[in-house]
């Protein structure tokens, strides 16, 4: 754990639950979940596609809303904010990879990097310089002008880690971030997410199913039964 631990958590849950109805039952995907995360702390989140990886992610980052209990990012309870505000919060607070990279076709590279930043109200002009200097950090300067129908795999995901970083965010939340790649280039993208995530300071939750991106994290929770529990990798 990082030397951050003393301080107020970056995003923390208490008694979080979030149920389903398939049409016979009622399903507790996240059931009574705790958990906090420092500020420099990463965590890898594994277990059984289905049991709420994702789920737990996308409440973390208030992309769903909680049946029960409360997220907190910054000490801020984000379900208690109206929309605008919790869009805002999530605009600036929180960077999201997912393992298909939602890059937007239509723009380039650079373009893609700095479409959070223009919806968060930054000019254009510091879109670009910040979009620029994160290119050049996640190897890609040469390809800025580039769509994503012209980048490989790996690139595509590079450029969307730089696209998380974009607005300086507290939590980085990564959803099976090398899913879709093959195991060579998705070393080289764990080895970068490590590296971007310890130089900025944020907290990194990471859900995957990949034991090698797990063992390079701080801590290891495995999702069963709707809660997490720690688990060592051998």
């Amino acid at each position: 754990m990082s030397d951050g631990a003393a301080a107020t958590p970056a995003v923390e849950a208490q008694g979080l639950e979030r149920r389903y109805d398939d049409g016979e039952r009622i399903i507790n995907v996240v059931h009574g979940l705790s958990l906090g995360v420092s500020p420099g702390e990463s965590v890898a989140v594994i277990g059984e596609s289905g049991v709420g990886k994702s789920t737990l992610l996308h409440l973390l980052g208030g992309l769903d809303r909680p049946d029960g209990g409360i997220v907190r990012i910054a000490g801020q309870d984000i379900y208690a904010l109206a929309p605008r505000e919790l869009a805002a919060l999530r605009s600036s607070a929180v960077g999201f990879v997912f393992q298909f990279h939602h890059l937007l076709g239509d723009f380039d590279a650079c373009e893609n990097i700095m479409m959070p930043l223009l919806v968060g109200g930054h000019s254009r002009a510091a879109a670009r310089q910040r979009a620029v200097e994160l290119l050049e950090r996640v190897g890609l300067s040469e390809r800025a002008r580039h769509r994503p129908g012209e980048l490989s795999g790996g690139e595509q995901q590079r450029v969307a880690v730089a696209r998380a970083l974009a607005s300086r965010p507290s939590v980085i939340l990564a959803d099976e971030p090398t899913g879709n790649l093959d195991p060579a280039t998705a070393d080289e993208v764990h080895q970068l997410l490590r590296e971007v995530q310890r130089e900025s300071g944020a907290a990194l939750i990471v859900a995957t199913h990949n034991h090698g991106l797990a063992g390079l994290l701080d801590r290891t929770l495995r999702m069963e039964g709707g809660v997490l529990k720690e688990v060592r990798l051998s």
